[in-house]
């Protein structure tokens, strides 16, 4: 994990976990990167459908080597010229750059990037070195960006930087969308947020927020009010599982107990005791409750550490897959992105508070037993394995007669993922949508099927991670950018 807090401290709050930079401590860890011979840090490309190296293709050698030099202005700069938020991904990326690090593959221990690209960001807002100014000249055209998650933050940035007219609707009640309410504070602190927001206020981008587009705002509205619209709400459709009595009280999606528990704490202004003690939520209190999380993911883990502050008295979390190896295979070699066992904070903060890891691999639920209030009681599962299915032409995971198991269980988070955008907004703007159900737009020129619209983020590729929201935002801002004015110079 890195440069944190201690599994014991990090527990008691929802403080964010990130320790303050140690300089000299980066400085020194940045000079490993001057020994790289070949770098695929930054590289960025996808290899057997997964990325390798950062998707922005920040440039980390030039980036780590004015770091080893102790010159954090200068790397603030040239992080700057590809990277819009490093304080964001300093925090929630998996470090894409690190897996493909050439170092960590010789001597098996990356350069820690992420760690010096926030120490890079942190220096830079603590020396005033942050800015952003108003454009000096305007275009007279404007744009509309549909959602305000990393896709549409990085979307309005680079177009406001270009001098037009940007507002972003937000229909949530504060800005950030999945940085805000998808991401636990003690991960991402929402005061990183504000004080971005901030700036781009200050620099004339406007921002809506309560605004529904589809429901509270028309999209017809909007296409006749500006030159253009991108459409960035992201992936927010959870898959749901289909198990006999779903319908039992105690059973909620993962997003709405994480955005509940985090908006909670924003209105409490950040107290996190008010917040882990109080009743006064829609699932009750977590003390003494058994909490059963399905999804091995990041949000799945967000759950196991939320639930963990919360005082549930246990925790299991279900995965589907196998477990991974603790290396690297020889059908997965470096570059690739490593399928290994990630443990990942909750996981840990789980095993400390209740003795073992919380997750059960190969592993699906059956039915969700009720008591004869209709109160979920209990969970039962089967184990799963892998089989070769020749009509699909692929491996599948199927059920496992004779390993029935009952967990008991009082609350069920449910971290299956997610199915797509959301069918309201495509229907709004009448957009053709992907078998996925995303908007169907491409990784070119972002136009979806109707004119003047684009799509970027999630809301196109699917889920996926932050960092490449924020390069779709970018690479749609100047897509936008060269359908007004003929070019772009983003």
């Amino acid at each position: 994990m890195g440069n944190i807090l201690t599994t014991e401290d990090r527990i008691k709050h929802f403080e964010e976990f990130h320790k303050k930079a140690d300089y000299s401590s980066q400085t020194c860890q940045a000079s490993r990167c001057m020994s790289c011979g070949v770098p695929f840090c930054q590289a960025g490309m996808m290899i057997s459908g997964m990325a390798s190296g950062c998707p922005l293709n920040n440039l980390v050698p030039e980036t780590n080597e004015l770091v080893a030099s102790g010159n954090y202005e200068q790397a603030y700069i040239r992080i700057s010229k590809t990277h819009p938020f490093p304080e964001f991904t300093s925090r929630v990326c998996p470090a894409l750059c690190e897996a493909a690090c050439t170092q960590g593959h010789c001597e098996d221990n990356p350069v820690p990037t992420k760690e010096n690209e926030g120490a890079i960001i942190d220096y830079a807002y603590e020396h005033d070195l942050v800015k952003e100014p108003a454009p000096k000249v305007r275009t007279g055209k404007s744009v509309a960006v549909i959602g305000s998650g990393p896709a549409g933050l990085s979307a309005a940035l680079y177009l406001n930087r270009r001098g037009h007219k940007v507002t972003v609707y937000e229909r949530d009640d504060r800005v950030g969308g999945l940085l805000r309410y998808g991401i636990p504070n003690m991960k991402l602190d929402k005061r990183t947020i504000d004080r971005r927001v901030e700036l781009m206020k200050e620099a004339g981008v406007e921002f809506i927020c309560n605004a529904d587009v589809g429901k509270d705002v028309k999209p017809a509205d909007l296409l006749k009010k500006y030159d253009r619209v991108i459409i960035c709400t992201g992936a927010k459709n959870p898959r749901d599982v289909a198990a006999t009595g779903r319908d039992a009280k105690g059973i909620y999606f993962a997003v709405d107990f994480l955005k509940e528990v985090s908006k909670k704490l924003m209105d409490n202004d950040y107290d996190s005791a008010k917040i882990i003690s109080t009743e006064d939520y829609s699932f009750g209190s977590l003390k003494g409750k058994h909490v059963v999380v399905i999804g091995g993911g990041d949000t799945g883990n967000d759950c196991v550490g939320t639930s963990v502050r919360l005082g549930a008295a246990n925790v299991t979390q279900l995965e589907m897959m196998p477990k991974a190896p603790l290396k690297r295979t020889d059908k997965n070699p470096w570059p690739e992105w490593p399928k290994v066992l990630k443990t990942d904070y909750g996981q840990e903060e789980a095993a400390y508070v209740y003795g073992e890891d919380p997750r059960i691999f190969k592993t699906t639920v059956t039915d969700f037993v009720k008591d004869k209030k209709g109160n979920l009681k209990s969970v039962k599962t089967i184990e799963l394995e892998s089989k070769f299915d020749k009509e699909k032409g692929r491996f599948v995971m199927e059920q496992v007669p004779g390993t029935e198991k009952e967990i008991k269980a009082d609350i069920v988070l449910i971290a299956a993922g997610f199915l797509g955008c959301e069918s309201y907004v495509m229907d709004g703007f009448k957009v053709d949508k992907t078998e996925r159900s995303n908007i169907a737009a491409d990784d070119k020129d972002y136009k979806t099927s109707v004119k003047n619209v684009f799509a970027a983020g999630d809301a196109r590729r699917g889920q996926s991670l932050v960092v490449w929201a924020l390069e779709e935002g970018r690479k749609a801002a100047k897509a936008v950018d060269t359908s007004l004015m003929g070019y772009s110079n983003l």
